[in-house]
């Protein structure tokens, strides 16, 4: 199975690919920052987003994508951003008819380091651990974004939707 996550954000949005089963090490594919301008305004914003977004599920053709719930913070203007950041993730792999799926952030921790505590430089860490790289990606919007991908390959992974990627894709990539 061959996920997308994305690490949704206004002005940098962290994106990672990996392919992997549950229970099974995930092998990188990729990873990527898109940036808007924040002196831009947010129609133009969103809209550069959402180009990238698309452009990067054509490319990766991905068999689910997999999103960083928005949750509360006390900066309004930021949850606002990031709540249009996440919409437009949410819309780039629904318009293509995949599979979507969001985590908490304490979800995604908990998946990949154990403790639903666990701090950025732990979650980059075991990111850089588990998919064995020799590097940690930076910034750490890239390895929020790889961890969501592995949560859902260890986590919504079921064997309907494997089956599924499996129809769509038959002898692999």
């Amino acid at each position: 199975m061959r996920v997308l996550g994305i690490d949704p954000g206004l002005t940098r949005c962290g994106v990672g690919v990996v392919e992997g089963v549950p229970g099974r090490p995930c092998q990188l594919v990729g990873y990527y920052i898109v940036h808007s301008d924040p002196g831009d305004p947010l129609p133009l914003r969103l809209l550069h987003l959402d180009r990238a977004l698309e452009r990067l599920v054509a490319d990766h053709r991905p068999d689910a994508v997999a999103v960083e719930r928005v949750f509360s913070q006390h900066n309004v203007r930021t949850v606002m951003g990031t709540a249009q950041a996440s919409a437009v993730a949410v819309l780039s792999g629904a318009r293509l008819g995949l599979p979507v799926e969001t985590y908490t952030p304490s979800e995604v921790k908990a998946a990949v380091t154990g403790s639903g505590r666990a701090d950025k430089a732990q979650v980059t860490a075991m990111v850089t651990r588990l998919l064995r790289l020799d590097a940690p990606p930076r910034p750490a919007d890239a390895a929020d974004a790889l961890a969501l991908a592995i949560c859902h390959v260890w986590r919504g992974g079921t064997r309907a939707k494997v089956a599924a990627a499996a129809a769509r894709h038959p002898g692999g990539r």
